[in-house]
């Protein structure tokens, strides 16, 4: 790729800002799942064993109102971080000023320092003032400020234009890099989008055809085959005039979906059957049908005809992306559809397997086979976008090489 890396930025002595993705749960005080800090520790290493003083900025969940700050402050994963990086953080629990400039002032070479959740500055004097997630240009001047040279290593938020991506970043030009994270993000979505080996495989699930409709869209032109699940499938049965009950429906997108169908052709291949149930609950009563869901019945998963159909879809494929869940995943009666596709892609060992999403990805963790897939992106709405054909702001501002 034409963008600069880590590896091309001097790193001994330097104060380096780092854009990681540390937006992770935390219960009670404690991390929840740790994907996400684990994933940036490749490039942290490489920063501190060639003598860089590395500054962490991450946001994590939403600040609204000043209420919001103390359940969503970064302490408890820098404790979770020294742990795994066997080193002390030095926390700093605030976001701009004295205590924070004179702390990476103090830092030594190989030192790590996390600065406090970015979206404390989306609230000021009680206003929700969205500095961070605005991207306030006089915010990323600040940060830039601070260090020498800038590494984002957040695919989570490339979509985003906030000023601890996009605001250093263009407040440091050439001396913004990508980490190991991203740049393994950008040619594995990149590879897969424009230079696909084939059969080009896409699986796109979960429940609205609006929020696939640009991926759809972009893929058509680029896939031989798009396998659809999920809540969106039963949009394009009422396209085709087949009868969904109580199936979700987005009816204003029925037209759209009818102008997909005849764009897509054969390329586009829809559930032949489906588990349903008598009502939104996983102990409904549920049953397989073909065709027509009859009135009081509503689609919750495909059925095993349509796993069977789609893993024949699958099974010569050289090149898959798959992006939401085939059913109401949440449910146990109703993740089958879902699990057994996650099972089948750990079986083409001759193919690029990339899983991007909350749901697939959980899915493919429970199966155990995510160590079978080629990649799992760590950014659900960054990789729709990048599926899209759209510009990520924050893959835009780093430097090229």
């Amino acid at each position: 790729m034409a963008k600069l890396t880590v590896e091309d930025l001097p790193l001994e002595g330097k104060k380096v800002l780092m854009r990681v993705d540390f937006n992770v749960p935390i219960k009670d005080g404690v991390v929840g799942d740790d994907n996400r800090i684990v994933a940036a520790l490749p490039t942290i290493k490489y920063v501190i064993d060639h003598g860089g003083r590395a500054v962490l900025f991450s946001h994590l969940g939403r600040i609204k109102k000043e209420e919001d700050k103390p359940g969503l402050s970064m302490r408890p994963v820098a404790e979770r971080l020294s742990n795994l990086i066997n080193k002390p953080v030095t926390f700093v629990p605030v976001t701009e000023g004295k205590q924070l400039e004179d702390a990476i002032d103090n830092m030594k070479n190989g030192e790590i320092l996390l600065v406090q959740n970015t979206r404390y500055e989306d609230v000021k004097d009680g206003e929700y003032v969205k500095r961070e997630s605005g991207n306030d240009p006089e915010l990323g001047k600040y940060w830039a400020s601070l260090g020498d040279v800038f590494v984002n290593d957040a695919f989570g938020t490339a979509h985003r234009k906030h000023a601890s991506n996009v605001g250093i970043a263009t407040n440091m030009p050439g001396k913004a890099a990508a980490g190991y994270l991203m740049e393994k993000e950008i040619k594995f979505l990149g590879d897969a989008v424009d230079n696909p080996e084939r059969p080009f495989v896409a699986i796109l699930g979960g429940a609205k055809v609006s929020d696939k409709i640009g991926v759809i869209d972009n893929l058509l032109e680029k896939a031989d085959k798009i396998i659809i699940g999920g809540g969106m499938a039963y949009t394009f049965y009422a396209a085709k005039g087949i009868k969904i009950g109580n199936s979700l429906v987005e009816k204003d997108k029925i037209d759209v979906a009818k102008q997909i169908l005849d764009k897509a052709g054969d390329k586009l291949v829809l559930p032949i059957d489906n588990v349903v149930a008598d009502k939104f609950n996983n102990d409904a009563d549920s049953k397989v049908v073909e065709g027509d869901i009859d009135d009081g019945w509503m689609a919750l998963d495909i059925g095993p005809k349509t796993v069977k159909l789609y893993e024949d879809v699958l099974k010569d494929a050289k090149t898959v992306v798959w992006n939401g869940p085939m059913g109401v995943f949440e449910m146990p009666n109703f993740a089958k559809g879902t699990l057994e596709i996650g099972k089948f892609l750990g079986t083409l060992t001759d193919a690029t397997t990339i899983v991007g999403g909350g749901d697939s990805t959980a899915a493919v963790k429970e199966l155990g086979v995510a160590d079978k897939l080629t990649h799992i992106s760590t950014g659900g709405g960054a990789s729709l976008t990048y599926l899209e054909g759209q510009e990520l702001p924050g893959i835009a501002a780093i430097s090229e090489k």
